[in-house]
């Protein structure tokens, strides 16, 4: 059957900037797959989304007129039912057969097939295929009815029938035209109160014709590119945008570059249909501010791309992404300039106003701000923030240096202070930020100033850690009293709800654990946290315990490491997870050597002997050994624990587990000639004693039985 590309088209008021992409990409995936689902495309089929401020539509191509009729084999009933016992058809099979557009004529050609325990009767009949109206129709209605909308507007749409009057329809935004073609033929189909038309609108001031008659479903893009001014597709409007950001920049020149930032480009791609990248600039005197300030507000106020010079410093020169094209842009260029110049004198304000209190003044303020019910104030906060830091502190052999005490102390007890800041209170994005800046201003040291700016990182997965250690204890008890406070009062995380971040925070322990090599044990580090509730909580150490364990097995798996190597280094529950990344590689090397199968399973069944015994100490008596077998791996034990042992110590993970592989033979011997339960108390006991050592031995380094099929 011959096809043609279909176009489908709703032309609708500015559609949601942030939800844009998702609501295009949406829309076309829907009506493909509902298309495909009826019949109605071929092996070759394509979507193309389109999607700008005030359009969704979809170009889709080899699309049917009118899909191929099918044939379909319908279970009836079971023949006793059916048929009666001279095998006529009882009623009830004739009520079905009707039901189905079928006759008593139908009977003869009935087909019997088992069906289970019993035999049933099966109806053969060919389905005609959907028209392409019909089935439009019904894809068109699927596609509007699963647009993730993020909220609903219910708007009046006058009616088109005889009797004048308005119906109420509810879309993300009013919609005024749809467009259905087939090739050049119009589809009759209807949506949102309208009726399917070869009309849209381009460009609300740059159209050269209005309305834009599209003359072909393949014509669409072209024609509203030549007759609309409109860049339909979000893709090519977004490289468009990229082409002219950089191109911009260029004519600048100094080795300037467009700040880059995904989510804004994405913004800015839904707010514009026709993008035409102009140069401002605002005065030299506003660069005095924290450039945090002034990035901010540019991006989240006026959707700007600042301009950063070659060492990332921001430059009085920024990039605007304009809607229109005049001849001469001065206007647009002034406009904007005077738009941006009051944010930024209020960034400036706020900056200085701020700069007339210190921070440790600003402590006694903290104790005004409700942290959480159950939890108290953020002056409370703080002084759990200030005991748990000093409690790291004094697990590290820093403790030794009053300096750096003083600096971790310090730092915890300001690090909240720019809360109450006027910068903070209008950007709260730059909380923390704002902090480092103030702090540097009082004089308080760099150690100081870059631990209360990097106090809540990390903020998210692949950001940086805090710069110097005094900025990791303190963020690190941060996290920690988030943590604790939050599971000692029973506020954990159900399912996508997370409100107050506790996973993240989790991550933040694991990784600050793991990449900056704190010489602290993760049980020690949540125990010396508790006593800073006093009795406000119940004790949640074991339940954070396996929540911060899961986190740590499931960014490990992400990282590539494979389920089993996880299970074993975890099963351990390892104190440093600093030296947990060189257990995974130990493991994973001991996974391929030839003995590793069988030394696993043997730890595997020790494990379950062990469980079945009672308390074995791992003593080894060695004038009872009596067997050949057992004599000789306790020989070789002699050797080659002590010198595993040795290697584990010294942090070499590897040739320790690479020296036990040495023990295969003596393990395999032992249990292919030895009765560990004998009948003999004394013989049982000496034997699960020399299993006992043998199991503590390997499993230095992991539980080496979750390595066993």
């Amino acid at each position: 059957m011959t096809t043609q590309n279909l176009l489908v088209e709703l032309f609708v008021e500015e559609l949601p900037p942030k939800a844009l992409q998702k609501l295009g990409d949406a829309f076309s995936s829907v009506l493909l797959d509902q298309l495909k689902t009826q019949g109605l495309t071929t092996a070759q089929s394509v979507v193309t989304a389109y999607a700008s401020p005030r359009r969704l539509a979809a170009h889709i191509t080899s699309v049917l007129a009118q899909a191929s009729d099918k044939a379909v084999q319908q279970k009836l009933m079971p023949v006793t039912v059916g048929l009666d016992a001279n095998g006529q058809a009882t009623p009830a099979l004739l009520k079905k057969l009707q039901a189905l557009g079928a006759g008593a004529d139908a009977v003869p050609q009935l087909k019997r097939a088992p069906d289970g325990k019993a035999e049933a009767l099966f109806y053969d009949s060919v389905v005609k295929g959907a028209s392409l109206a019909d089935g439009l129709q019904k894809a068109l209605s699927e596609a509007i009815a699963k647009l993730p909308i993020p909220k609903v507007m219910s708007y009046q749409l006058e009616t088109d029938c005889e009797l004048p009057g308005w119906s109420s329809v509810n879309f993300v935004r009013p919609a005024h035209s749809l467009v259905a073609l087939h090739g050049s033929t119009l589809v009759p189909v209807k949506a949102l109160g309208l009726t399917a038309g070869n009309r849209t609108q381009g460009h609300r001031f740059e159209a050269k014709v209005s309305p834009v008659v599209l003359a072909h479903a393949d014509e669409y893009a072209s024609q509203l590119a030549a007759e609309g001014a409109v860049i339909a597709s979000f893709v090519e409007r977004r490289a468009e945008i990229v082409r002219q950001l950089q191109a911009a920049a260029a004519q600048v020149g100094g080795g300037v570059k467009a700040i880059e930032d995904a989510a804004l480009l994405d913004e800015v791609t839904a707010l514009v249909e026709r993008p035409n990248v102009l140069v401002c600039e605002f005065e030299k005197q506003f660069l005095d501010v924290p450039q945090e300030c002034l990035i901010l507000t540019m991006k989240a106020n006026q959707k700007y791309f600042p301009l950063l010079d070659a060492a990332g410093k921001l430059t009085h020169k920024f990039l605007v992404v304009s809607n229109i094209r005049p001849d001469d842009a001065s206007a647009v260029i002034g406009g904007n300039e005077r738009v941006v110049r009051p944010r930024l004198a209020d960034a400036k304000f706020f900056f200085d106003q701020d700069r007339k209190k210190t921070l440790a003044s600003r402590v006694e303020g903290l104790g005004k701000v409700v942290y959480h019910n159950k939890l108290g104030t953020q002056g409370e906060r703080t002084d759990r923030v200030r005991a748990i830091a000093k409690g790291i502190a004094a697990l590290l052999p820093q403790a030794k240096d009053a300096n750096f005490v003083k600096a971790v102390d310090l730092a915890a007890q300001l690090a909240k202070t720019d809360l109450l800041t006027d910068m903070v209170g209008e950007f709260p994005e730059l909380q923390g930020i704002m902090g480092g800046y103030y702090a540097r201003h009082d004089g308080l040291g760099e150690d100081v100033a870059q631990a209360i700016e990097d106090h809540y990182k990390p903020r998210f997965a692949g950001d940086e850690l805090p710069r110097n250690t005094v900025g990791v204890v303190v963020a690190l008890a941060d996290k920690l009293e988030t943590l604790v406070g939050m599971f000692g009062i029973g506020n954990l995380p159900t399912g996508d709800k997370d409100p107050f971040a506790l996973r993240r925070h989790a991550l933040g322990v694991v990784r600050m654990l793991r990449e900056a090599h704190l010489e602290v044990d993760l049980d020690a580090l949540i125990a010396q946290a508790i006593p800073a509730f006093g009795k406000q909580i119940a004790d949640p150490a074991v339940a954070l315990r396996a929540f911060i364990d899961d986190r740590l097995s499931g960014s490990l798996r992400e990282q590539g490491y494979k389920a089993q190597e996880v299970e074993a280094v975890l099963a351990l529950k390892p104190q440093r997870l600093g030296d947990v990344a060189k257990r995974l590689e130990a493991v994973r090397a001991f996974a391929t050597l030839p003995e590793s199968a069988a030394l696993a399973a043997a730890n595997k069944r020790i494990g379950n002997i062990l469980k079945k015994a009672q308390e074995v100490d791992g003593h080894v008596s060695p004038v009872l050994l009596k067997e050949e077998a057992e004599k000789a791996l306790y020989a070789q034990m002699q050797t080659v624990v002590p010198q595993a042992n040795a290697q584990f110590e010294a942090g070499d993970y590897t040739a320790s587990l690479t020296t036990l592989a040495a023990l295969r033979g003596s393990v395999d011997a032992f249990f292919d000639g030895v009765m560990v339960n004998a009948e003999a108390m004394d013989l049982r006991l000496n034997r699960q004693g020399l299993l006992k050592s043998l199991h503590i031995a390997m499993n230095r380094v992991a539980d080496l039985s979750c390595l066993a099929a």
